[in-house]
């Protein structure tokens, strides 16, 4: 760390001496950074496909990788199989409500033959014809009939119960299982790493057919369109910048020539803190500076890690 600082004090002092040879005033200077993503895998596996390189620009969404989920879809099909079979635990009822509708038929032309019985005794009895105990029983036959009728509606009635309480019951255990199944599916979809961002894949950390593991680092991808020149300025300077302002931006082309840019200030910090040590500022003896970031759009020349300039008017 401490050979890291020395360098960055030995490039500030060479941008001030070449700064002050061009008689180029600015206002503060920082390193260009762009906001980076480093995709990783959700599930372990051997990696299957995986044909980006570093430098290449991937579209936002594009399938880059595929992690093998072989593991997962035999689970799934393990899953649909005891969902399968579930089902086929459940009883039908239609057969035996059919068979006892059909007894309510019997039970109903027997009580229809009763009832035409009862009325012929009632005209016999009337012509002294019949005898009253005849009618009796007559009478009694048709309320048993009656009462068959009854009790078999109510055993249809209690079949259908107890048919639809066991299927429920065994039912039951098929949610928990197609819930299983859902996550599996999402699982499987997640083997496929789809990139997140528009931009160029600034470092490869996997190759294909190694085991990867779930958030472990597979490549690093930023946005180059446009880059961050992060800054320090000190307390004097917060009043001549504000959010949406347009900057100045100035990088070395070549000796004693600068490319300059027209950047936006996106980003003001509201709490200071200590001069970094390889950050320079237009009053180098301020001890407490505040963090802003510019954004400039990059024409290919921009570079993570450049420096560069700023001037506020």
């Amino acid at each position: 760390m401490k050979y890291i600082n020395l360098i960055f004090t030995i490039i500030s002092i060479a941008f001030l001496s070449a700064c002050s040879s061009n008689q180029l005033k600015y206002d503060a200077a920082g390193i260009f950074e762009a906001d980076e993503v480093i995709v990783s895998s959700e599930l372990p596996g051997k990696i299957l496909d995986f044909k980006v390189n570093e430098g290449n620009l991937i579209q936002k969404g594009a399938a880059v990788a595929i992690i093998d989920a072989l593991p997962i879809s035999l689970q799934q099909e393990q899953l649909e199989a005891s969902v399968k079979a579930l089902s086929q635990k459940t009883q039908n009822v239609a057969p035996q409500i059919k068979l006892l509708n059909d007894q309510i038929a019997v039970q109903t032309t027997q009580l229809t033959n009763l009832q035409h019985e009862q009325d012929r005794i009632e005209t016999l009895l009337k012509a002294d014809a019949a005898t009253a105990k005849q009618l009796d029983d007559i009478n009694f036959q048709i309320e048993s009939v009656k009462k068959q009728i009854a009790v078999t509606q109510q055993q249809i009635a209690v079949q259908i119960n107890n048919v639809q309480t066991q299927n429920r019951a065994i039912l039951s255990e098929t949610n928990p299982l197609e819930k299983q199944i859902a996550q599996l599916k999402d699982k499987e979809k997640r083997s496929t790493i789809i990139n997140p961002i528009n931009g160029t894949i600034l470092t490869k950390y996997a190759m294909e057919g190694e085991i990867t593991s779930a958030g472990k680092a597979m490549y690093k991808i930023a946005d180059l369109s446009s880059l961050i020149l992060r800054t320090y300025i000190s307390g004097t300077q917060l009043s001549q910048i504000k959010i949406g302002q347009n900057v100045k931006v100035f990088i070395d082309e070549g000796d004693k020539k600068y490319k300059n840019y027209t950047g936006t200030i996106t980003m003001v910090s509201d709490k200071a803190e200590f001069t970094p040590k390889t950050i320079q500022t237009k009053d180098e003896r301020a001890n407490l500076v505040y963090a802003v970031k510019v954004l400039v759009k990059n024409d290919g020349y921009l570079k993570i890690g450049m420096y560069g300039e700023i001037q506020f008017k």
